[in-house]
């Protein structure tokens, strides 16, 4: 089969990538349009056209604007989405970069559900499974979450309390918070041996289309393995895994 080489379409669909991105600044002018795509305005108002009919563009005060179809469309997509399935690559990609093994996880306050765990080179026995909860507040995978989540979310997490896992589970609420705000700040969670003995997890948030937190991204090994000076490469390997699933999920960039 021959390759689609139609120039109209692809500057179609390059405009119509041009005010998605422009919408959520207020929209952009047809001469910006057009400039954006390398085109005369002439040519962008042609292409423009067909979208306005089909509802994928509006206008508004001489500024072009994402149109009611291209929610629906957005939302047919992700009501086909499985998220196990859609996380796959990412995850598998991460197992082979990190040599350890993987997990992603959904929120179900004060607890973390692992969904989907894939087992690195050097199998370890761990607590986590597939349909298995930790508690969020001494998990990597539940820091990363909360690092991210609506600050009730945190705060129920804290009234539900800091029960101890290891002896160095953080307990104190106030040590707690500031500990979220590090991970906001560097972007990734660190679990050192405090949710379970001997066991090291470095996890990153995963963010839906409105960019919210919705799940989170871990590898997961022996202590003796996940060292401190592995921390940093770990974490930049679980962020961009967090980054791939979340840009399938329609995450802004």
């Amino acid at each position: 089969m021959e390759r689609n080489n139609s120039s109209s379409l692809r500057r179609g669909i390059a405009l119509l990538d041009a005010v998605a991105e422009a919408t959520a600044s207020g929209g952009a002018t047809l001469t910006e349009l057009a400039a954006a795509i390398g085109v005369h305005k002439s040519s962008a108002l042609r292409l423009l056209a067909p979208l306005a009919e089909a509802g994928l563009v509006r206008v508004e005060g001489g500024r072009h604007l994402l149109g009611p179809r291209t929610a629906q469309l957005g939302r047919g997509y992700l009501d086909s989405v499985d998220l196990r399935a859609l996380a796959q690559p990412a995850l598998r990609r991460l197992v082979e970069e990190s040599g350890e093994s993987v997990h992603l996880v959904l929120p179900d306050l004060p607890d973390m559900v692992y969904i989907d765990k894939i087992d690195g080179p050097g199998r370890v026995r761990m607590n986590s499974y597939v349909g298995s909860r930790q508690p969020a507040h001494s998990t990597g995978v539940g820091r990363a979450y909360l690092a991210f989540a609506p600050p009730e979310a945190v705060d129920a997490v804290v009234a539900h309390g800091l029960t101890p896992r290891t002896e160095r589970t953080v307990t104190e609420p106030a040590a707690f918070r500031a500990g979220l705000a590090a991970i906001r700040e560097r972007g990734y969670a660190v679990d050192d041996v405090e949710n379970e003995a001997d066991i090291r997890c470095v996890a990153a948030p995963v963010f839906d289309h409105d960019g919210a937190a919705v799940a989170a991204v871990s590898v997961a090994g022996l202590a003796t393995r996940i060292t401190p000076d592995r921390f940093e490469r770990l974490g930049e390997l679980v962020v961009a895994a967090g980054r791939a699933i979340s840009h399938q999920l329609g995450a802004p960039q």
